[in-house]
């Protein structure tokens, strides 16, 4: 009877430290042309690059894509925004910004990571990646309460996005990108993952709880033992 005790704890043991539930990357928005996460450290792009000053994410594909203002048939600076600002073209559209896309690789795991859109189109798109694994794409007719129809001046198409690893999810490259004229974003913004176990308390409590339980077994089974 020990023996197949001793195997039931160690399988509620293996449920306990696996009971982190599915994870998952939410897009919520807020208003204005920055982050509502006051944690959250950004890239402007006001000095004309697509640099970090805080040394944690690198830019590639990048040529003349740091633009300021509007140009008709270019690009369209997101709602007043008179800053420079990053534009996404596709190839060979003979445009400015016309990559096609742009790839942010992150130092360290974030679990966040937000930017100013303008003139949302359904053809923008976010795809997001961790160590390489994709695991969300994301376009404008996807944000909450946005009407991605390119509106130069409409709140339902310029708005701050604000994509959340929930339940301890962490990711570490973004690729933007678009499939028409064009995909025109601000204020990149990002936060470091939590690198201690997630919910530590909550998981404490648990083993707490099971370990108590255990030993309640036990004894009840040594007890009726005794009196048998």
């Amino acid at each position: 009877m020990l023996k197949k005790l001793s195997i039931a704890l160690l399988g509620l043991t293996a449920v306990v430290m696996s009971s982190n539930p599915a994870s998952a990357i939410t897009l919520k928005v807020n208003a204005g042309p920055f982050s509502s996460y006051s944690d959250a450290k950004t890239v402007t792009f006001d000095d004309g690059t697509a640099k970090d000053p805080n040394g944690f994410v690198t830019y590639s594909n990048i040529t003349d894509n740091i633009v300021i203002g509007s140009k008709s048939g270019q690009y369209a600076a997101p709602y007043g925004d008179d800053t420079k600002y990053l534009t996404i073209a596709p190839v060979g559209s003979g445009v400015a910004g016309s990559t096609g896309f742009v790839t942010l690789d992150f130092k360290e795991a974030i679990d966040y990571f937000g930017f100013y859109a303008g003139s949302l189109d359904s053809y923008n798109f976010v795809d997001i990646y961790s160590g390489g694994k994709l695991l969300k794409s994301f376009s404008g007719s996807d944000v909450p309460t946005a009407i991605a129809d390119g509106s130069w001046t409409s709140k339902e198409a310029n708005m701050f996005i604000n994509l959340v690893g929930e339940n301890g999810e962490k990711f570490d490259r973004v690729v933007m990108r678009t499939n028409g004229i064009a995909f025109e974003t601000d204020n990149h913004s990002y936060r470091l993952a939590n690198r201690s176990v997630p919910e530590p308390n909550a998981m404490l409590g648990l083993l707490a709880i099971g370990a108590f339980g255990a030993t309640s077994v036990v004894k009840g089974l040594k007890d009726k033992t005794v009196k048998d």
